[in-house]
């Protein structure tokens, strides 16, 4: 039987100015030098060292490397790698421990849980050939995956294979599509295009009374859902804007699909649009909390940005007798990050007035984990629609 040749760690180094996503990378392997592409669509760093591993390699010398901060470049095949991912993840759960203390410390310690988990489990790469084919044994067809996640493959790259998995599921997602009930069709999301799969934010939007008809905003459109609800209730005209190009992409292929593309129009804009309108509908993140990947950003709203930064343009952007529809998780409350005398203070401020509030409960299965961390928060939560005016003499 050959000897297998422990694997040592080798630096790597950045050959190039580009930082992040796009960097060329270099390092040494079986004695001789190699440069790849680093790709990332979660802004992950690249690695500063690295090990070049086979399918010798056991889950508990993958976490021990990979909780140090060395990278673990497969070049085995490629099933045994995803075996191995999933042997890596059971170790970082089981190595995650209790919360404990206040629900806002039980939730901070959530999060860096979660963070040191997902460090850990980004460590694992795979190669990808120009073109994004898998140059390992069973490698499975992913090029239409990597399409939806990253910038043309058009050189040799390393990525993490968390990612690629991913990758690969929101690829399924997209090409099988959710049903909406309040559509009676299918949306499509893309990969990084936050879709709401929990219900009752489309329900709330589907069925609170609309002001008029004539031309409605829908500020982060993600894949355009609540657009086409609006579009679909009747009203004439919806202009929806996200920052993220890939969400309006995706927003413009599934208004299309539902034939809406006629009266509702999808822009590249961070929040409003020019002009005013009879009804804006804003669902932010409702989190105030860091964001640390490219799904993150839909449910994580660093020191309330987004929500104030909705309030505080809703007045000039709506007609003297429109609406704003400000649809909103209480999570954050019941987790001790924000309170509701905060919010009801923040649309005082930004000279609206609460004409109603529509509340829903949510019915999601982390409502009914007793083991999820968060439990005693979610509980409690209650999504609501809140029908704010601009007050009067403003």
């Amino acid at each position: 039987m050959a000897r297998i040749v422990e694997p040592v760690s080798v630096p790597v180094t950045k050959l190039d100015a580009v930082v992040g996503d796009g960097a060329l990378i270099g390092w040494e392997e079986n004695g001789t030098e190699q440069t790849a592409r680093w790709r990332t669509a979660n802004d992950v760093p690249a690695p500063s060292r690295m090990i070049v591993i086979e399918d010798h390699y056991t889950a508990k010398e993958a976490y021990r490397d990979a909780s140090q901060g060395v990278a673990l470049l497969w070049r085995g095949d490629f099933q045994n790698a995803r075996q191995l991912l999933e042997a890596i993840e059971r170790r970082t759960e089981s190595a995650e421990g209790a919360t404990g203390g206040t629900t806002a410390e039980a939730f901070y310690r959530y999060r860096q849980a979660r963070a040191h988990r997902a460090r850990i489990l980004s460590m694992l790469l795979i190669p990808l050939e120009a073109g994004g084919g898998v140059p390992l044994r069973r490698p499975p067809e992913i090029r239409e995956a990597l399409a939806g996640a990253y910038d043309a493959i058009d050189e040799p790259s390393l990525v993490s294979l968390r990612e690629v998995i991913g990758a690969i599921g929101a690829n399924e997602w997209r090409r099988k599509g959710i049903h909406v009930d309040a559509l009676d069709a299918s949306i499509h999301p893309h990969y990084g295009a936050f879709f709401p799969v929990r219900s009752e934010y489309v329900d709330l939007v589907a069925q609170a009374p609309l002001p008029a008809t004539d031309l409605a905003f829908d500020i982060g459109t993600g894949t355009g859902v609540l657009a086409a609800v609006l579009a679909r209730r009747g009203v004439s005209r919806v202009v929806a804007t996200d920052s993220e190009e890939r969400a309006v992409v995706c927003a413009r292929e599934n208004l299309a699909r539902l034939g809406l593309d006629d009266r509702v129009e999808v822009e590249l804009i961070d929040m409003f649009p020019p002009g005013r309108a009879s009804l804006v509908v804003c669902n932010p993140p409702w989190v105030p909390a860091t964001s640390r990947t490219l799904m993150d950003n839909a449910v994580y709203d660093p020191k309330s940005r987004m929500l104030l930064r909705f309030l505080g343009g809703l007045a000039l952007h709506l007609t003297p007798d429109g609406e704003g529809w400000l649809v909103l998780s209480d999570l954050a409350e019941h987790l001790g990050l924000r309170t509701r005398e905060w919010l009801l203070g923040a649309i005082e401020n930004a000279g609206l007035v609460v004409l109603e509030r529509h509340d829903i409960r949510p019915t999601h299965p982390r409502v009914g984990d007793a083991n999820d961390p968060l439990h005693a928060a979610r509980v409690k939560e209650v999504t609501s629609l809140w029908r704010l005016a601009v007050m009067s003499g403003k």
